[in-house]
């Protein structure tokens, strides 16, 4: 693995902006992310209980390591107001290193 590949993007949609806000501040404060940018404006269609559906959405775009992923998930689940929230990870396959070293700086070592 890279040095890049221990590293992931977690998207996580939000229902309102007060809520993103909410676990965007818990997750840094827990030092389990670096990073949480909130994108407004997300429109959203998706099937849910057997229809197709909309909603405006926001969406948290966070930056932290791949081994971290699963106390994201356990906080988030805990944080978010959905049934079944958006909880998604992407794998960094390339970073400047200044930046990558810079997450490390920001996580706690736990």
């Amino acid at each position: 693995m890279s040095a890049a590949n221990a590293y992931c993007v977690v998207f996580v949609t939000s229902g309102s902006r007060r809520e993103a806000r909410r676990i965007a501040r818990a997750l840094l404060e827990q030092r389990l992310v670096a990073c949480a940018s909130i994108v407004s404006g997300v429109e959203s269609h998706y099937w849910w209980e057997g229809k197709i559906d909309h909603a405006r959405e926001w969406l948290l775009v966070m930056k932290t390591r791949r081994g971290k992923f699963r106390a994201v998930e356990r906080a988030v689940k805990q944080l978010h107001s959905y049934q079944v929230p958006e909880i998604v990870a992407l794998p960094l396959a390339a970073g400047q290193g200044d930046y990558l070293r810079w997450i490390d700086g920001s996580l706690s070592s736990q």
